[in-house]
């Protein structure tokens, strides 16, 4: 069976409230929280363990999609020995602030739950100036490369080690998982089931067969595609991404 890939957006956190993008790592709001509690409730009515067994959970290592995962699969995790692991591929496009993490020793404190063991020695770099972090940069280029690695990651890695029948969350971002890995949008709290097909010749990028329907798991998503690439930056120059938004 091809490997069943459950897609989630974060929750609200501060930064969405006000569109503060001046907020450095910012947190979940009461609200983010809430969803998180929905979330939960609606997932394992509907999507486990009726139809999906869940054997991995991986987060991009922010503050917000971390709480989401131990909010929303925390307790499902512990009871069922699911390892939570922080993945640096899965974090957000842009180099603002609230879109760059934190140290990992300062994560490790506040998520112990957390396997950081594998997180990219670069985290949490996004500089320009930094050729070693290029493939974070915020740039078409790298951006829809990083997705196709994390795809390709699960496919090689992650996939010839499961059981029939299990399956693989990702907690991230809405412009990354948009733009860089499905062409789907994703509002805060939602979710898509995703198919990776097989395939026999392992090149280029992994086709995804979306399983939930087209407003998402939860029924809160913009139903129409938005494409890959969207409106990402085509190259950075000056330290200024051309193309982007203000």
């Amino acid at each position: 069976m091809p490997p069943t890939l459950i897609l989630v957006r974060h929750a609200e956190a501060l930064h969405n409230v006000d569109k503060d993008y001046s907020i450095h790592d910012p947190p979940l709001s009461e609200l983010g929280q809430t969803q998180c509690r929905s979330l939960r409730k609606h997932f394992f009515k509907t999507e486990v363990p009726n139809k999906y067994q869940i054997s991995l959970i991986i987060v991009s290592p922010m503050r917000r999609t971390m709480e989401t995962a131990l909010l929303s699969f925390g307790n499902y995790a512990k009871e069922n020995n699911i390892p939570i692991v922080a993945h640096a591929g899965w974090q957000e496009n842009s180099d603002k602030p609230c879109d760059t993490g934190s140290t990992i020793e300062v994560l490790k404190k506040e998520f112990p739950e957390v396997d950081f063991s594998r997180v990219d020695e670069v985290w949490p770099d996004k500089s320009r100036k930094s050729e070693k972090a290029k493939k974070y940069w915020h740039t078409k280029d790298s951006i829809l490369q990083r997705g196709e690695d994390v795809l390709k990651e699960i496919e090689a890695k992650v996939w010839p080690e499961m059981e029939d029948g299990k399956a693989v969350i990702a907690v991230s971002h809405s412009g990354f998982l948009r733009a860089g890995v499905t062409g789907w949008w994703f509002n805060n709290g939602d979710y898509r089931i995703f198919e990776i097909e097989e395939r026999e010749v392992k090149e280029g990028r992994p086709s995804l067969k979306q399983i939930t329907g087209a407003k998402g798991g939860m029924g809160q998503s913009f139903e129409t595609p938005a494409g890959l690439g969207g409106d990402l930056p085509e190259a950075a120059v000056g330290g200024l991404s051309v193309g982007s938004l203000p």
